[in-house]
């Protein structure tokens, strides 16, 4: 069987989506849906009595992530994801990604001083780099772009590659990237406060923040999943508070920044720098509150 056809907004031609309205079937965009209690609405149907719901082949697509839409923005944070891991490699160390300048410069910690070795110093040293406390500010996203070793590195892009693109197919490009970096911070300022001296690294907090944002979308009716994101997100909090070395703070502050970023981008989804303005709000928020707690 060929691939089927790219739908297009029926108000936007130049929008190709998996939405439908319930009422009329013909594609919507995200900035023209209308959540209702069942189904998606278009403009003109969002304030009629709900019909018999048309689910599309379309929508299923989007539910379960195979889409004939590009993912850029996943697929650029997943090859600049691996690409950090590959130069931690090049700046010598062992597999896990430590030992290596790179890794010291950006591993996210909150007070004192690391050298080029790994030495931690209580006061500034000549050539060494600071923690977050001392005005290492970039740790708090640079941190998000390391891993510690394959393993790590490999099941969190597997789960950007799956959820990172259904999200990204339903908000659209632009405002998954502020989304995702905004939870990033968010994932930071969370460590910090809950492990400030811990060292750590890894996207899980902003993969955290796509789940809690597709966690809206499912309890909204916008995606058509059984559940199955709220299973999910329940499992993988059951292993972060069980599993030793994983990051709570960091788990918890992702997935609150991407629910709370989802709720104000469903009601301001008409407007792109509305929705880009929340997720800055967001991240300057989560810096001030970095620094408040260390």
């Amino acid at each position: 069987m060929g691939a089927p056809e790219p739908r297009y907004c029926y108000r936007h031609p130049d929008r190709e989506t998996g939405l439908s309205c319930s009422e009329c079937g013909r594609p919507i965009c995200y900035e023209c849906m209308t959540p209702a209690p069942v189904g998606l609405r278009c403009p003109e149907h969002s304030g009629k009595p709900q019909g018999v719901r048309k689910v599309t082949a379309a929508a299923e697509r989007v539910a379960t992530g195979q889409g004939t839409r590009p993912y850029p923005v996943t697929i650029a944070l997943i090859a600049i994801n691996v690409g950090v891991y590959l130069l931690e490699l090049a700046f010598g160390g062992t597999i896990d990604g430590t030992g290596n300048t790179l890794y010291y410069k950006g591993v996210l910690f909150a007070h004192g001083w690391v050298d080029n070795h790994g030495n931690l110093f209580g006061v500034a040293v000549p050539g060494a780099s600071p923690g977050v406390a001392d005005g290492g500010w970039w740790r708090l996203m640079t941190s998000a772009f390391l891993h510690y070793g394959p393993i790590h590195l490999g099941l969190n892009m597997l789960a950007l590659f799956w959820f990172g693109r259904v999200l990204e197919h339903m908000i659209g490009s632009v405002r998954f990237l502020a989304l995702y970096l905004a939870c990033g911070l968010a994932g930071s300022a969370g460590a910090l406060y809950i492990t400030p001296d811990s060292p750590t690294v890894g996207a899980s907090a902003a993969i955290f923040g796509v789940l809690g944002a597709l966690l809206v979308l499912e309890r909204r009716g916008m995606i058509h999943s059984g559940g199955q994101i709220l299973a999910l997100i329940i499992l993988n909090l059951v292993l972060t508070f069980s599993l030793p070395g994983i990051s709570i703070g960091g788990h918890i502050g992702g997935l609150i920044a991407g629910a709370v970023l989802m709720l104000l981008f469903t009601e301001l989804r008409r407007s792109t720098a509305a929705c880009l303005a929340c997720a800055a709000g967001v991240a300057v928020a989560s810096v001030i509150f970095a620094y408040a707690v260390v």
